[in-house]
């Protein structure tokens, strides 16, 4: 592919790719400045999130102990292996793909370009959604601890998360500048972590023998279960890697692959001490936030639900750089964080963006069911779908037969459980719109 490098009167510089007559912007954001130690704790970070307290509840209990250790297995080394495709692409051509939807145009063409990014979007969105909602549940539960009035209503929590977040997004200009935040939010996970597994732990030993049954409700329990599935692939989200790798230094494939080894190593640990412990002490009767089930002190649980709540906001700007990223490059935002104009741009266009995450939040607030619906509308196209496809067809002719069969069972099998599992989650939140009214105090 010949490139050209254009400048235009607004200062942007693009890429033309004549064959299939895209415009690839170049960032205004940082890349190739960041350790490959540092993207580690980035992805890590993504992966031990607060969502880590659902698990016990919206993937133990409804897949048991077989199906939820397993699943568990096979989502780490599915998503590992579909990681290890997209980071290998990251030069594919001669030249760095710093964005998702860019890597798909190359590959595809214009169409896939957008239909990349629209997937993206949505992802994104709903991930950070389901942040918002995550902070203003650990709100509320610490809220309870010591007042349970019901004066501070669910909503109102989760208005209050979603300001907090926006005057982070407001503060942090970039990915790259979250810096010492990585280790406070490294901090605020093991406390939550540490705190549910210790408390987790003990209930179980005190406790008499639990159920462990998987809940049987007739149909309702098939889509119980596949959403449960549908969760798996939510905990190891790719659909950023490209942007999240753009920020890496050289050399970008073996720095990348260190931090995804350590991501899928030691970086699991936690969440399976959680899900696993958590299950075990309360078992079918595991809640959806593991931090509503355990026993202790006042003081300490309300320590682990405000580390949880702020780690949300850390983790929830990891995921809605891509979206800032767009809007600044688009518009010119670069130079100095504390610009009266970058600031103001921050304020109007990032807190715009983040109210109405806030608003649909408030509105629907059923945590788990954005999970199910994350996985299967956006996570298993983006992640295992279409990392397979490019793969095969940018190494198409490096690929042997048997290869090549095996890339085409990994589409194949995962577009018809991303189908399922669509239909599964829009049915769980049909179901939970019935039973709970708009802007539920749950």
């Amino acid at each position: 592919m010949e490139t050209l490098d254009i400048e235009l009167n607004t200062n942007k510089v693009y890429d033309v790719d004549d064959a299939t007559n895209i415009e690839v912007t170049k960032t205004v954001h940082q890349i190739s400045t960041d350790s490959w130690f540092q993207v580690a704790f980035i992805l890590t970070s993504g992966v031990n999130s607060a969502f880590v307290l659902g698990y016990p509840g919206s993937i133990m209990v409804p897949l048991g102990w077989i199906g939820g250790v397993l699943g568990l297995v096979l989502a780490t080394i599915v998503s590992l292996y579909a990681s290890a495709l997209i980071a290998h692409l990251h030069e594919y051509g001669g030249q760095r793909h710093i964005r998702y939807r860019d890597l798909a145009g190359y590959i595809y063409g214009k169409k896939a370009y957008s239909l990349t990014w629209g997937l993206q979007y949505a992802n994104l969105f709903m991930i950070n959604t389901g942040y918002i909602i995550l902070a203003g549940s650990a709100l509320k539960a610490t809220y309870v601890l010591f007042r349970n009035d019901s004066m501070l209503k669910l909503p109102y929590c989760i208005t209050i998360g979603g300001l907090v977040c926006t005057m982070f997004a407001i503060c942090i200009p970039n990915l790259s500048a979250l810096g010492i935040w990585l280790g406070f939010s490294t901090f605020f996970s093991l406390s939550y972590i540490v705190i549910a597994f210790v408390l987790s732990l003990k209930d179980g030993l005190q406790s008499p023998p639990r159920d462990y049954n998987i809940p049987e409700d007739g149909v309702s329990s098939i889509f119980t279960i596949i959403g449960a599935v549908a969760n798996l692939v939510f905990i190891f989200n790719t659909g950023m890697l490209p942007e999240i790798q753009a920020t890496i230094r050289q050399p970008v494939v073996k720095n990348m692959m260190k931090a995804l080894y350590f991501q899928f190593t030691i970086g699991v640990v936690p969440l399976y001490l959680v899900a696993f412990t958590g299950y075990w002490a309360y078992g079918s009767s595991t809640a959806k936030y593991l931090l509503n089930n355990v026993h202790g002190p006042a003081w300490v649980k309300a320590f682990a639900n405000i580390t949880a709540f702020l780690q949300s906001v850390i983790a929830l700007h990891i995921f809605a750089s891509p979206m800032y990223e767009f809007l600044d490059t688009k518009y010119g935002i670069k130079g100095s964080a504390i610009h009266v104009k970058n600031m103001g741009f921050r304020i109007v266009v990032r807190g715009g963006y983040l109210a109405f995450n806030t608003f649909v939040a408030a509105l629907l607030p059923f945590l788990g069911d954005f999970m199910t619906l994350t996985g299967a509308i956006s996570v298993f196209p983006l992640t295992f779908i279409l990392a397979n496809h490019m793969y095969l067809k940018a190494k198409k002719e490096k690929l042997s037969s048997s290869q090549r069969f095996w890339h085409w069972l990994n589409i194949c099998f995962f577009f018809i459980t991303s189908l399922v599992a669509t239909i599964s989650a829009i049915e769980l939140i049909v179901v939970d719109s019935k039973t709970y009214n708009v802007f539920a105090d749950l």
